[in-house]
């Protein structure tokens, strides 16, 4: 056995049946232990400094700053191993309980803690529990006479990290010490990692966030240059496509619609009637009355429509209000004769917008009529033509929103974009 072993059991006696007198150590035993100078330590006060207070260094290793935080009842046994470790480069503070070193952990931190399993003051397995609580990412290593495989399999169960038992080599104890600060360095290596590629993914969705709001804005921008086209063949109805997607995000948005569910029932609102770029311009500007035949290829648009919106992924759930918003609410539209719930809701609540604005615009056979107008025909239409729980929440909104709206959109006030959600709120009065 080495001195230095020797010393550690010396100190120890039995850690059952402790002493109460200091132990007294020899001159030569410091020399072999620490390869310090002997005159260093006195005999008697082998701390080298105060509890609770780091060891002065004497090394500098360059890179080795770890604090350490030994716990022992025996001034000498903790004494050694503070100065052994001092001496390797590491700082060290001292405890000479399970309580001073819940004090000291309060306010100081600590990259491993040593600590004795049999104290006077209670055991060391409580202060092991109470750090794995407060302090989960500093190792902790027992150190104990008891050679009981037991109690080393319980403390490792309870989260200590190694489990020194006395007499120990320093060789051994500097080991240990290495292998749990290594592994202090490689949780906090992970633990950066985690960090680091939280952050970067993080950074990379609000990325792809940004592209998809690009994305989105750019379809938009293409669903305007859509209707702009269709005004321009169209020029009776210019105008309607805007105003008309207005209305149904108001009235969408007052009967608690989702706002993704909006989004998609305003692009099949503001390219509706899509499907007339494909129908001749003879039939389409006819001044007068359609015939039976010119009627049936009118009706057509909405096919047409849905079939070149379908084929685009962004609005082929838009396409079905395409196809069915001339659906009426008792069967009696076309192109499919759909009634009630058959029809989609977004179909069934631009039926009501469009009629609106169709009533409030002019027309070369008719002049624009009142909003009280347009409520009294939708009233009347309700249950045949009209969902009547859409009439419902449209006769709450007032006149003044979509007098507002309209203006908007016709340059009156402001610039107003088809997709603005907020900008169409029944909220603004």
């Amino acid at each position: 056995m080495s001195d230095f072993a020797h010393g550690i059991e010396t100190g120890n006696h039995r850690e059952g049946n402790r002493s109460a007198t200091s132990v007294q150590l020899p001159d030569r035993y410091f020399e072999l232990a620490f390869d310090l100078n002997p005159e260093r330590f006195k005999r008697g006060d082998v701390s080298g400094s105060r509890q609770g207070e780091a060891i002065p260094r004497t090394s500098s290793k360059a890179g080795n700053r770890s604090r350490i935080l030994v716990v022992d009842d025996e001034a000498p046994v903790r004494s050694m191993i503070g100065a052994t470790l001092e001496h390797q480069g590491y700082e060290v503070t001292l405890a000479s309980s399970g309580s001073q070193a819940t004090e000291i952990l309060a306010t100081q931190s600590f990259d491993l803690v040593l600590t004795d399993i049999v104290m006077q003051d209670g055991n060391g397995i409580a202060l092991l529990e109470r750090i794995r609580a407060d302090h989960p990412q500093v190792p902790v290593v027992m150190v104990s006479a008891i050679h009981d495989i037991s109690v080393a399999i319980d403390s490792m169960r309870r989260g200590a990290y190694d489990y020194l038992l006395k007499p120990f080599e320093r060789d051994h104890l500097i080991a240990t010490v290495q292998r749990a600060l290594d592994y202090r360095k490689a949780l906090e290596d992970d633990h950066n990692y985690q960090q680091n590629l939280e952050q970067v993914v993080r950074a990379r969705t609000e990325m792809l966030r940004q592209a998809m709001e690009d994305l989105e804005h750019s379809y938009d921008v293409t669903l305007e240059a859509l209707g702009d086209a269709l005004d321009l063949k169209d020029s009776e109805t210019e105008g309607h496509s805007k105003r008309v997607t207005a209305y149904t995000i108001a009235l969408a948005r007052a009967m608690s619609i989702s706002p993704a569910e909006i989004r998609i029932i305003a692009r099949g609102a503001f390219l509706h009637d899509i499907g007339k770029m494909a129908i001749p311009d003879e039939i389409l500007r006819k001044p007068g009355k359609l015939t039976k035949n010119e009627q049936e290829v009118m009706r057509d648009h909405c096919s047409r429509g849905y079939n070149i919106l379908r084929k685009i992924p962004f609005l082929s759930e838009a396409a079905a209000i395409v196809y069915t918003h001339q659906e009426h609410f008792d069967g009696s539209g076309y192109p499919s004769g759909l009634k009630g719930s058959e029809i989609p809701i977004g179909a069934r609540i631009f039926a009501v917008a469009d009629a609106l604005d169709a009533i409030t615009s002019d027309r070369p056979y008719r002049s624009a009529q009142s909003f009280d107008a347009a409520r009294a025909e939708i009233l009347r239409c309700s249950g045949t033509q009209f969902d009547p729980a859409v009439v419902e929440v449209f006769l709450k909104i007032p006149d003044e929103l979509w007098n507002e709206l309209r203006a908007e959109i016709d340059g009156k006030s402001r610039e107003y974009s088809n997709f603005d959600l907020d900008a169409a709120s029944p909220g603004r009065q």
